[in-house]
């Protein structure tokens, strides 16, 4: 132990000064230091801890300068087989979304000016007829997300000095720590629970009407979205609520404007007689259309989530209800930048098609791809990592608080004979960064979440990985 710690001194003694290591380094000054510093500071910790210090520091430090010069956010490859990952940036865009927005990035746009006639105009032009004609609605806007327009849509309904009438069973949390009894509260609304946890029937909410001691400013319906209450329970179906005499916020959580009909067409059209079920399981989400027609006044959801585009939150429903949420003060603090509205806009112009968007919006495309599609990725993924790969039978699922009981089964690629841990780790830190799974102690990649070109790069990936 003694001769040990000598060494360790000695190591430690023989580390060079900051100045001394960022004086052989290339690049601004403060770069220089900070690189050089941490260097240092890392291979202390190292020697204290006992490992190998044979690390050349001179080329350490230069790996760090690369990546203080580098972006942080980086684009990484999903084998995880979840669709939407929140982790991971949650709906890849569509190809037309992302020409959008580099387009409008590259320049300026008329983002608040009416061409026509050269005043200003207002950013939810851009986006309010599409929304109008895919849902029904009498009038629409966007914000940043979709916490953003459940909190507006409380604020503007009801606000200081009323209630919000919610069922028990729809107070939950929504991932990040969004409670609903929480966004209540900040709109300055107060909460009047009604019903039970797991039952709740419109005479809950006719008797909390009567007996509130508040005004009354809304109902908000709390769609279930990342998980699913069974057994002996009931709720009070949008439709049922449109009589009591107060205005209806309806989140619906994932946002489906999809057909999923369309989804048949799809496969048939392809030469497929894969099953179209995952497609044809949105039928197990709420649609925006139906709470806009039973009356809802305004029906919220995320942008990307089933809807399959950026990161967004949508306000549908009717028009004196959206003035109300226009005019709020909050709606400037939560509205959407130009990036997010050029690629909203875009995909919703794939739904004008439902069998297009069904083709062309990743999400979607994903959820109803075929069997065979999927097995020939699988197989190839396996072929070009060699024997380490096993084709196995696994199960994907849509995150993103989004069908949570749906199991999407296909085959997968097994990694054998590594320290699973160890190797998802490796492929994290490669280039492109590869994400796994690890399930069953092996690392898993799925074919479900991956583009074509995207499995070459896996197997590059892989093979680099096994070889370190």
């Amino acid at each position: 132990m003694g001769a040990r710690r000598t060494a360790d001194n000695a190591e430690l003694k023989a580390l060079p000064a900051v100045h001394e290591l960022a004086g052989r380094l290339d690049g601004p000054h403060a770069l220089r230091v900070k690189a050089a510093r941490r260097t240092i500071d890392e291979r202390r910790e190292a020697v204290r801890a006992g490992a190998d210090p044979t690390l050349d520091l001179v080329s350490r430090a230069r790996e760090v300068l690369d990546g203080l010069r580098s972006t942080s956010l980086q684009r990484v490859v999903n084998a995880t087989g979840v669709i939407i990952h929140t982790n991971l940036g949650r709906a890849p865009l569509p190809a037309g979304a992302q020409a959008a927005v580099v387009d409008i990035a590259d320049g300026y746009s008329n983002l608040e000016l009416d061409l026509a006639s050269g005043r200003r105009g207002t950013r939810q032009a851009h986006i309010e007829e599409l929304l109008r004609d895919l849902t029904g609605a009498e009038a629409a806007i966007a914000v940043n997300n979709g916490a953003a327009a459940v909190l507006l849509a409380a604020a503007a309904l009801a606000g200081p000095g009323r209630a919000i009438l919610v069922s028990r069973g729809q107070l939950v949390e929504i991932g990040g720590g969004f409670r609903i009894p929480e966004v209540v509260s900040a709109s300055g609304s107060s909460l009047l629970e009604v019903g039970t946890t797991n039952r709740t029937r419109v005479s809950d909410y006719e008797r909390g009407l009567k007996t509130a001691e508040t005004p009354v400013g809304a109902i908000l319906r709390v769609h279930q979205s990342n998980f699913r209450a069974v057994g002996f329970v009931e709720e009070v179906p949008i439709e049922g609520l449109r009589d009591l005499g107060v205005p209806v916020i309806d989140d619906v959580g994932s946002g489906v404007l999809a057909d999923p009909a369309a989804a048949l067409a799809v496969v048939a059209g392809g030469g497929c007689t894969g099953d179209p079920g995952p497609g044809l399981a949105l039928a197990d989400e709420p649609e925006l259309k139906r709470s806009v027609a039973a009356g809802a006044a305004l029906v919220c959801c995320s942008g990307d989530k089933l809807l399959g585009g950026p990161q967004a939150g949508i306000m549908v429903g009717r028009r004196e209800a959206l003035e109300a949420a226009r005019a709020h003060p909050l709606a400037r603090a939560v509205r959407i930048d130009k990036l997010a509205l050029a690629a909203l806009e875009a995909t919703l112009l794939l739904y004008r098609d439902p069998e297009r968007a069904w083709r062309e919006v990743p999400v979607l495309a994903m959820l109803s791809v075929d069997e065979s599609t999927l097995q020939a990725r699988a197989q190839r993924l396996g072929a070009g990592i060699g024997s380490a790969a096993n084709v196995v039978r696994s199960s994907a699922t849509v995150g993103g608080g989004a069908l949570p009981l749906l199991e999407l089964e296909g085959p997968a690629v097994a990694l054998e004979g590594e320290d699973p841990v160890a190797l998802a780790r490796a492929l994290r830190g490669g280039d492109p960064p590869v994400v796994a799974r690890i399930h069953d102690g092996r690392v898993m990649l799925d074919p479900r979440t991956l583009r074509e070109a995207e499995v070459v790069q896996v197997i590059a990936a892989v093979r680099r990985a096994l070889e370190r």
